[in-house]
């Protein structure tokens, strides 16, 4: 292990924890402004994308130039997502969470394991490949997003849909171990109201109870979703659904008049979110309820992804993981969702990797392994020469 690329590493993770970015209600500002300025320096062509004010993305593209550059060659294009869920709880955190812990060969801190490990890797993985001249052939671009953790259309969402950034393959920092994760599935959220008739609670009879309607369409999601959900089964991977938000009322001695609650349902790679919304909307509306009482409506979705694991980024990552490690690669199966599924349907090899356990993301006291850190920049150093070269 090269002490220098360690301390490096430690020195450049410290920089991002001690620069708060939960999003939301925070901002990117400052630890995308950090960034930028590091890989403008390094030689990057850097551009500060922000679509809703706060809310900040880079992206940084190095060309093949020079004598020995070769014509052709594909886009490689890196990711790390800037933002963190919040601090939660202050008094589980053992130190400060906005101050880099090392202890153990562990960095502790507030997106230490989620995402800023992986951020630091592909900082200092961009200034290496700078310091080596550049890719020999193709681009390299490096993107730095905010709005991953709300799901939201400001940070990847974003730069897809302005096309700032279509590439051939796109590589996600993620908490993997440094295996790959290269199927995802797809995430679809919706929000069922439902509306009766206020009265007082004790004559219940004057009034429609919009919570006790809302427990049976509920009940009717339940019974279908218990028998349908069973049989979708992908080796590790389950289609599933989850009941996250339940509100309703305003006072316990009134009898409610609106009640909604939203859904997550987690999709296969072969299924597809409009036909998960269309089968949602079907069974609210089987359950009989009168007209106008209540309401389903579409929040966001995505569809998953399956990149096959003969494809040149795939392949790069297996014999460069052999090469430096003497392991072989694990494929891993992906409980949440990433940036990745943003380009689910643009054909194009998706594939999550980084340091770090999953088991750390969103939690107190969270760390991310040193020596983890370093076998990632070596690795993604071998993936870029046999991808690039």
């Amino acid at each position: 292990m090269s002490k220098k690329m360690q301390s490096e590493l430690v020195a450049i993770l410290s920089d991002l924890i001690a620069l708060p970015s939960p999003y939301p209600p925070g901002t990117s500002v400052e630890i995308c402004a950090y960034a930028a300025r590091r890989l403008k320096k390094a030689g990057y062509k850097v551009e500060t994308v922000t679509r809703t004010r706060g809310v900040d993305n880079v992206v940084a593209r190095m060309k093949a130039k020079g004598a020995k550059a070769r014509k052709g060659g594909p886009v490689i294009a890196f990711n790390a997502h800037v933002d963190t869920v919040g601090v939660g709880e202050r008094a589980n955190w053992k130190s400060d969470p906005y101050k880099a812990l090392v202890k153990g060969g562990l960095v502790h801190g507030l997106g230490a394991g989620n995402c800023k490990g992986s951020m630091a890797v592909q900082i200092w993985l961009a200034e290496e490949i700078a310091r080596r001249g550049g890719p020999a052939r193709g681009e390299l671009i490096f993107t730095f997003v905010a709005d991953e953790e709300n799901l939201g259309p400001d940070g990847m969402a974003f730069l897809r849909k302005t096309g700032r950034v279509r590439p051939d393959a796109l590589i996600l920092g993620a908490q993997t171990e440094n295996n790959l994760i290269v199927a995802e599935r797809g995430v679809m959220w919706a929000r069922i109201t439902t509306r009766g008739r206020a009265a007082h609670a004790g004559n219940p009879a004057a009034g429609d109870n919009a919570i006790l309607r809302m427990m049976r369409l509920v009940g009717a999601l339940s019974s279908y979703y218990d028998k349908a959900l069973a049989r979708r089964v992908s080796g590790a991977m389950k289609s599933t659904v989850n009941i996250g938000m339940f509100h309703g009322g305003h006072n316990t001695n009134v009898v409610p008049s609106a009640c909604t609650v939203e859904i997550d349902r987690r999709l296969l790679p072969n299924e597809k979110v409009k036909d998960a919304f269309k089968e949602l909307k079907s069974v609210i509306d089987g359950a009989r309820e009168p007209k106008g009482t209540y309401a389903v409506e579409f929040l966001t979705g995505t569809n998953g992804f399956f990149a096959p694991e003969n494809g040149a980024a795939v392949g790069a990552f297996e014999a460069a993981v052999k090469a430096k490690t003497g392991r072989k690669v694990k494929f891993l199966n992906a409980t949440g969702v990433s940036d990745g599924r943003y380009y689910a349907d643009d054909g194009i090899e998706i594939i999550n990797f980084g340091p770090g356990s999953g088991a750390q993301g969103h939690a107190a006291n969270e760390s991310v392994p040193i020596a983890g850190m370093v076998e990632a920049v070596e690795i993604q150093l071998e993936v870029v020469a046999r991808l690039l070269s």
